[in-house]
C-alpha cells in the first residue's frame, strides 16, 4: 500500500468524479461568487462484527491527504499551479503521511441501485461480508463539504458476524482501489476514534459515538 513512487503533479483537465464551477448571485443588495464542485452522493457503512465484538474498518492511500501534507511541510509546492505540468515532487514524504483509518464507503454514481444496495455492494467489495440491505440501519444523512460540494452523505449501520464473510475484500484493483481491511476491538473503539495521532475521516468518530449511545447500552454484560 505504501509503495508510492514517481509522484507528479497535473493540472486536472476534466474529470469523472469532480466538476468545478463558478455561482455569481446577488444577496442582500450585494453582488457575490463562489466557486464550487459538482460531484456525487455518497454512503457510508459503520460495520460491527458481532462474532468478535470489533468495529471493521478501512485503511487506504489517499492523495488529497497526501498532498495537504506534503505542503505543510513544503508550503511552495503548488506555486506553480497555472503550469501546464507542475512537474515531480522532489524528496516526497514518506506515502504513510497519506494513509487514513475510514468507514467503508462509496460513491452514489449507479442509477440502478438504490443508496441502500450501494452500500451492501461497497461492503461486499472492500471489507468481504455479504449484507442483505434490509439488514442496514440509517443512522442519518447529511450535507457534506458544504463550503465545495454540497453534496448527500448517508451513513448506515450494519452487523455482520463471521459466517457472513464470503471473501477478503480490498475494493476493486480495476478501480485503483488498494484497501487494507482492519478491525478495531469494541472496548477500544473510543479511545481509536478520538486519538489525534491516528488520521480518520469524521465518520469513524460520529459512529463509534452513535454506537456507544445507541447500541452499547443493549449488549450483553459481560
Amino acid at each position: 500500500m505504501e509503495a508510492i513512487e514517481e509522484l507528479e503533479i497535473q493540472p486536472c483537465a476534466s474529470s469523472l468524479y469532480l466538476r468545478p464551477f463558478r455561482l455569481c448571485y446577488r444577496q442582500n443588495g450585494s453582488k457575490k461568487a463562489w466557486d464550487f464542485m459538482r460531484t456525487h452522493d455518497s454512503v457510508s457503512i459503520l460495520i460491527f462484527n458481532t462474532s468478535r465484538q470489533c468495529f471493521v474498518v478501512v485503511k487506504q492511500f489517499r492523495p488529497a491527504v497526501y498532498m495537504c501534507e506534503v505542503e505543510r511541510h513544503c508550503p511552495r509546492v503548488f506555486q506553480n499551479q497555472d503550469r501546464e505540468n507542475l512537474g515531480h515532487l522532489e524528496d516526497p514524504l514518506p506515502a504513510v503521511a497519506g494513509v487514513t483509518y475510514e468507514l467503508c464507503a462509496g460513491i452514489v454514481d449507479k442509477p440502478g441501485l438504490s443508496i441502500e444496495e450501494t452500500a451492501c455492494e461497497e461492503i461486499s467489495e472492500e471489507c468481504g461480508y455479504n449484507v442483505p440491505a434490509a439488514d442496514l440501519r440509517k443512522i442519518t444523512s447529511y450535507r457534506s463539504g458544504v463550503g465545495l460540494t454540497g453534496s448527500r452523505h448517508t451513513l448506515f449501520y450494519a452487523e455482520v458476524t463471521d459466517q457472513m464473510k464470503t471473501g477478503e475484500g480490498g475494493g476493486q484493483p480495476e478501480e485503483g482501489e488498494l484497501i487494507e481491511v482492519v478491525e478495531i476491538p469494541l472496548e477500544e473503539s473510543m479511545k481509536f476514534a478520538f486519538d489525534e495521532s491516528i488520521p480518520k475521516t469524521p465518520g469513524v468518530i460520529l459512529g463509534v459515538m452513535w454506537f456507544q449511545n445507541n447500541i452499547a447500552p443493549n449488549l450483553p454484560k459481560k
